[in-house]
């Protein structure tokens, strides 16, 4: 394939009904890094702007673009670009770099996210946002959300889709069901070398974005499922604890009511109440228990990235199925 060099920088990145922001960002990784770059535009599923390979010829970068069969979300997009690129640029390439492809993911800010890679115990570099171009809502809810993930998980999640890695890394994702689900989750659970590098994020180079609030939520979401087990086994605790609280407190009813310190009518109701949350938190914690124990025993489901795509086109060639 062309620009298969040692040293070669390979930028994934997902595109949906995008041209614009796009093609300017092509130009941009063009002017910054020209034959030092091999992009692979993973089309998302676009129908009134399907991504062409003359857009990656005319900005002078040499690049493939995957178009997908359907619509499979961005996480799903970057999760076949991936695997593609483990596949095809694990021996012949310096790092693997991956992003959006509407500008606020800044092309000039690699250098500096690929820096980090040179030491020996770092596999992937995270960029962990120093200031954003977002609204006062979604900031709050972004705070609310790592808190939230957090305290379900243990774990802290401060970054999004753009990273670099070194050119083993993407295997061990590829191999691993998370990925298909949400890529920093996936990384995050990896157990891979993470660093952070402190970035900018930068404006959209055109038009708005098209994750609504519903679907930064779903996202989110998403993230907690990559750790099931371990939310789990703490909501599971949490009831524990809540059951045996409530069981407190009815004996405690109990030795009021004996003692005569009660009001008429209160004993009845204080400890109809306890039961009802003790029997509920008690069951809700097998529950839990249960689907851990499911979610365990699960068997890892990875899908075949060849099947999801309609064809594959290369810089300086034709187009072909897959």
């Amino acid at each position: 394939m062309t620009g298969e060099q040692r040293g070669l920088l390979v930028v994934v990145m997902p595109v949906y009904e995008d041209a614009q922001a796009s093609t300017r960002l092509f130009k941009e990784l063009g002017k910054l890094y020209a034959d030092g770059i091999h992009v692979v535009a993973v089309d998302d599923g676009s129908v009134q702007q399907p991504v062409s390979i003359s857009w990656l010829e005319q900005a002078g970068v040499t690049g493939t673009v995957i178009a997908l069969k359907r619509n499979e979300g961005h996480q799903r997009a970057i999760a076949v670009g991936l695997s593609y690129a483990a596949e095809r640029f694990a021996s012949s390439a310096e790092c693997i770099v991956t992003m959006d492809s509407d500008g606020e993911d800044m092309p000039a800010s690699i250098a500096e996210l690929v820096a980090p890679l040179r030491q020996a115990d770092v596999d992937v570099v995270v960029a962990q946002r120093r200031s954003r171009v977002e609204t006062l809502r979604f900031r709050l809810f972004y705070q609310i959300y790592k808190r939230v993930f957090h305290l379900l998980t243990g774990r802290r999640i401060s970054f999004g889709n753009f990273m670099a890695m070194k050119p083993a890394a993407p295997r061990p994702l590829c191999a691993m069901q998370e990925m298909w689900i949400h890529v920093a989750g996936c990384v995050l659970s990896a157990r891979l070398g993470i660093a952070g590098c402190r970035l900018d994020r930068g404006p959209r180079y055109a038009g708005r974005s098209k994750l609504n609030f519903v679907g930064l939520a779903l996202h989110g979401f998403r993230g907690l499922m990559v750790f099931a087990e371990d939310v789990l086994v703490r909501v599971g605790i949490a009831c524990a604890g809540i059951a045996a609280l409530s069981l407190l407190a009815g004996l405690a009813a109990v030795v009021l009511k004996i003692g005569g310190l009660a009001t008429p009518g209160w004993f009845s109701v204080a400890l109809g109440i306890l039961l009802l949350v003790f029997l509920q938190t008690g069951t809700l914690t097998l529950t839990m228990l249960m689907l851990s124990g499911v979610v365990r025993g699960g068997g890892v489901n990875t899908p075949n990235y060849l099947s999801m795509i309609a064809d594959m086109t290369h810089t300086h060639a034709k187009r072909h199925p897959v």
